[in-house]
């Protein structure tokens, strides 16, 4: 090969090698700029602080906070959780101000009516999936598609 030849592959390998370095370089701290969380006591604690409890049979149990705060409205169940559903009659709901479909089930009672959106009926899951709604919120929800 040719000294020349020679002496720009050494120069073009120093180059690209010194990219390589500078490129690695700038990586990694952009990657550790972006790992510095707060690792103070108190942002440890909180980042690994108990999400939730165990309730063990015996024991008294104690709502959540969930449960303690201002109940939800009917509408704004209905519209959260409902709506799909019983909106369009998704998986044979039936749809709200229809009173054909809604007449059978209002004469079994609101009894049995909230013994179904409880437990789940047909397609319905249990709790109409709102797993955090309070039974009230849920009578509510009742009461707000009958008023539709």
């Amino acid at each position: 090969m040719k000294p020349k030849i020679r002496s720009n592959l050494v120069k073009l390998k120093g180059i690209l090698l010194r990219r390589l370095m500078l490129s690695t370089v700038a990586t990694i701290s952009l990657i550790d700029a972006s790992h510095s969380a707060d690792m103070s006591e108190k942002a440890t604690a909180e980042r690994i602080a108990p999400v939730g409890s165990v309730y063990l049979k015996g024991e008294v149990f104690i709502e959540d906070t969930i449960l303690t705060k201002e109940p939800r409205t009917g509408s704004v169940v209905y519209n959260t959780y409902c709506m799909a559903c019983h909106h369009n009659g998704m998986g044979g709901a039936p749809v709200v101000g229809d009173t054909v479909a809604w007449e059978p089930r209002i004469s079994q009672g609101m009894e049995v009516l909230t013994d179904h959106v409880f437990n789940g009926f047909n397609g319905m899951p249990a709790r109409g999936a709102c797993m955090d709604c309070s039974s009230e919120e849920i009578v509510f929800a009742i009461e707000y598609m009958f008023s539709l």
